[in-house]
């Protein structure tokens, strides 16, 4: 017998050879048909796996991460047999499954010769699928000989199997059968191809072997799978909403940016209406900061090559910072980050331990080289403008200044009604010490350790995150979800030792003694170009009324109303309030759906009536008709809305 201990502490003893399946039977059948997969020992298994040895269970279904893996991975095994038994002599790569916020499933890389597919054999081989899933055929797992594999994978004439296996050696490899389909797989997988109940083939791209644009490129399907109906109905309507929430669709339609290949590539065009955003969130920020004890500062576009090789940036981030300039004999690059500069700030004059904390912000413009092929829209540029800070401290008031950031970010969530968010505590990987991280063993662990009792002392939703710390300390990565659960990476918030340091900054502490201080290195708005991009596809185009960048449109019905659609739009400017009047030769009606189109919050529809009393009729957006109101009356109202920056 052997001793399983369950997530609640319960222990259960089992024969040994038991699997998890068998542990949730001896539970409950209607629990056993949900299990997907296994948690054994903190490794995920095949449910149906033997387990020989006491071991801690955790039983996994459609509710846990690691079982939509199993599940989508398996679903790529069904769909390589579908494709198998269309196209016999296909040879397969990899197929794993994917989770990328909205995009979801899995996929497969194969190589059919000249054979080329259509979207017709998309929805034959979708038909496939669903015949081989309803055979209801197991996941059989199968530890083989590497020799065996070879000689297997060597009659089929597979190369990309057997490129897999060089890398391979005895004792560690696998082969999964279902139905007629073998394949190479460290696994894990669902216990039947029966729980794949609706199946959708989204899409045929190309991909090269390994990524490598110098080899072959294969035929790689995109697919998903739910084990019901309505949950893939669900999935594919959210995916056309995120289509129509796309922030470069939206961008172009609301005249909020634009890009020129004579400008270059990832260089983006901010066009009055974005600017108008920009302005906002610049004043927002500002606000905020000051209010926090933050001083603005500003930094130039270019530095001389030895200021990054000071602060260390140049040998890890070389390949992402343009190429430099030679002037006068020296190197300057274009910035890439605005802290070096913020440093030098902070060294231009004496401080002691009363000048601390020493908060000092910028809206800073940096450059950044992002390769070609990971451009995309606003949320991978080249140009960006980042909302960033520096605070350099004593480790005694660490603590209340990173609280004092992340109660920043929670402000700057109910602001913009951003309800789903975690912390990703990013953390060093002791391994690449003077590799990939300054080699600060200690000083890692003591910075590290303070961040964690921050996020865990204010209660805010954490993960750790082992091996994707900055190289000169720790960092907290802000991941937010649209409204429609699109996730986004916002901003960040991170610790540093090691720039003190390598600019001999200091403050004189209370004993008269010089002490280097700790750096805080926040930018809680992220970019413009990222959050707009965010912004663009939470709210569907359609801002607050704060943030819009036409707040109200007033439309007459005809030109005898023109005068007095004048004297509003003159109250209105006065109100500083952003307004047009639609003066166009057209029906009242459609001056209305053009102006809900171009998502204006307010329009207020005048007539001879409205003209008499001295009012208007107001619209809101996506609301329709909210009655006759006086014009002043109309002011007071949406000013305080404004000024309260309400999120509707």
């Amino acid at each position: 017998m052997i001793k399983i201990t369950l997530p609640d502490g319960a222990i259960r003893e089992v024969e040994q050879g038991s699997s998890a399946m068998d542990v949730a039977k001896s539970i409950s059948e209607g629990l056993a048909r949900k299990v997907l997969a296994a948690s054994i020992n903190g490794e995920v298994w095949d449910a149906t796996r033997p387990i020989n040895t006491d071991a801690s269970l955790k039983l996994l279904t459609w509710d846990d991460a690691d079982a939509k893996a199993t599940f989508w991975h398996s679903s790529a095994h069904l769909m390589a047999e579908a494709v198998e038994s269309m196209f016999p002599g296909v040879k397969f790569w990899v197929g794993p499954a994917i989770d990328n916020g909205l995009q979801k499933g899995f996929y497969y890389d194969m190589d059919l010769g000249d054979r080329k597919l259509s979207e017709e054999d998309l929805v034959t081989l979708e038909k496939k699928m669903n015949e081989l899933a309803k055979q209801n055929n197991s996941y059989i797992r199968k530890e083989i000989s590497k020799a065996e594999a070879v000689n297997y994978f060597t009659g089929k004439g597979d190369e990309y199997k057997l490129d897999l296996l060089s890398n391979l050696t005895d004792g560690g490899i696998t082969f999964y059968t279902q139905g007629a389909f073998t394949d190479l797989c460290r696994g894990p997988h669902i216990p039947s191809t029966g729980v794949i109940k609706a199946i959708k083939l989204m899409s045929i791209a190309g991909a090269y072997w390994k990524g490598d644009e110098k080899n072959k490129q294969l035929t790689r399907i995109y697919g998903i799978t739910f084990p019901n109906q309505k949950e893939l109905d669900e999935y594919i309507a959210l995916l056309e909403e995120a289509k129509k929430r796309d922030h470069r669709k939206l961008g172009k339609e609301l005249g909020i940016f634009t890009m020129d290949d004579n400008v270059g590539p990832g260089l983006v065009l901010w066009m009055p209406n974005g600017t108008v955003i920009i302005e906002e969130l610049e004043k927002l920020a500002k606000e905020t900061e000051n209010a926090a004890g933050y001083k603005r500062v500003v930094t130039p576009h270019i530095a001389k090559e030895s200021m990054y090789l000071t602060s260390g940036h140049l040998p890890y981030y070389a390949d992402s910072m343009f190429p430099p300039m030679e002037m006068d004999g020296e190197k300057y690059y274009l910035k890439a980050m605005n802290c070096p500069h913020h440093h030098k700030i902070f060294d231009a004059e004496q401080k002691s331990y009363k000048d601390l904390p020493y908060r000092i912000a910028e809206y800073g413009t940096c450059y950044r080289y992002e390769q070609s092929g990971e451009l995309f829209g606003l949320m991978r540029v080249r140009c960006l403008h980042m909302n960033d800070a520096h605070i350099y401290c004593s480790k005694e008031q660490f603590a209340q200044e990173f609280k004092a950031v992340n109660d920043m970010y929670l402000k700057y969530f109910k602001i913009f009604g951003i309800d789903k968010y975690v912390m990703r505590l990013s953390l060093h990987d002791p391994e690449k010490l003077g590799q990939k991280y300054v080699n600060e063993p200690e000083l890692w662990l003591e910075t590290e350790d303070l961040v964690r009792r921050v996020l865990i002392e204010t209660g805010v939703p954490f993960v750790e995150v082992k091996g994707e710390g900055a190289f000169y300390g720790p960092k907290i990565d802000v991941q937010i979800w649209s409204a429609i659960g699109k996730e986004f990476t916002l901003a960040t918030n991170q610790v540093d030792f090691a720039q003190s340091r390598s600019f001999k900054l200091s403050f004189t502490n209370q004993n008269n003694q010089p002490e280097i201080p700790l750096i805080i290195h926040r930018a809680p708005l992220g970019t413009h170009e990222r959050f707009i991009g965010f912004l663009l596809e939470h709210y569907a185009g359609k801002f607050p009324a704060w943030l819009a960048p036409l707040q109200v449109k007033i439309l007459p019905i005809s030109d005898k109303f023109m005068d007095y659609a004048n004297t509003i739009l003159q109250k209105l400017k006065n109100a500083d309030i952003r307004v047009e009047i639609d003066d166009r030769n057209e029906k009242i009606g459609k001056k209305i759906r053009d102006t809900e189109l171009a998502r204006v919050p307010y329009m207020l529809v005048i007539g001879e009536k409205e003209m008499n009393e001295g009012t208007a009729a107001v619209r809101r957006q996506g609301k329709g008709d909210l009655g006759v109101k006086s014009i002043d009356e109309f002011i007071a109202a949406i000013k305080e809305e404004i000024k309260e920056r309400r999120a509707d």
